[in-house]
């Protein structure tokens, strides 16, 4: 049963990515300014001081204007760091935004790193996916990041996640470790699917 729904997430996933790829500079340009907008009233809604957020690769919804501005206010954002062991250690965004690159080539800060609890203390997170479905349920990138660090998180704040608005489906392939997020931003809306996740 597994090895079908890891073969059905594989799919999808190089679907969604081949979409992505397929988008203008000016598509990925006007998507990255709408989300910004959103998520910069997301933060001002959830009165955050303190945040987590991940560097946008290419092919991602750009995030990182939003990073920039966001650190510029005076907001704590807390950026991901991969570890070998599937964990997430976290480094505090700076405003000179030095990034290097770090496992799997994903790009990361190149500040103090700071261990996987830290993001315990944050009042919203911000996370990559590849698509969510209607029920909050979200597809990742298959690496599990993510999913783990939310899961073992003892009190999780607001979780949403970014992605493009052709990427919200009605459902998704699941396994028993995926958790949901409380909503997505997409260019054109900022969505709750499952308020009772925090």
């Amino acid at each position: 049963m597994s090895n079908d729904v890891e073969n059905a997430k594989r799919a999808l996933r190089a679907e969604l990515r081949e979409r992505r790829q397929l988008l203008s500079a000016a598509q990925r340009d006007a998507a990255a300014a709408a989300i910004g907008e959103r998520l910069d009233a997301l933060v001002d809604d959830a009165d955050a001081r303190s945040i987590s957020c991940f560097l946008s690769t290419t092919n991602e919804p750009s995030t990182r204007e939003f990073v920039a501005r966001t650190v510029r206010r005076g907001i704590r954002v807390l950026l991901p760091v991969t570890r070998a062991d599937g964990l997430l250690d976290w480094a505090i965004a700076t405003d000179d935004g030095e990034i290097a690159e770090g496992m799997f080539g994903l790009p990361e800060p190149a500040g103090e790193v700071l261990g996987p609890i830290a993001v315990n203390d944050v009042d919203l997170m911000i996370i990559p996916a590849a698509a969510v479905d209607r029920s909050g349920m979200r597809l990742g990138w298959g690496r599990g990041y993510f999913d783990k660090t939310i899961g073992s998180m003892e009190k999780c704040p607001p979780v949403y996640a970014v992605i493009y608005d052709s990427e919200i489906l009605d459902s998704l392939p699941r396994e028993v470790h995926d958790q949901p997020v409380t909503g997505v931003v997409t260019p054109s809306q900022t969505l709750i699917l499952s308020p009772s996740r925090h």
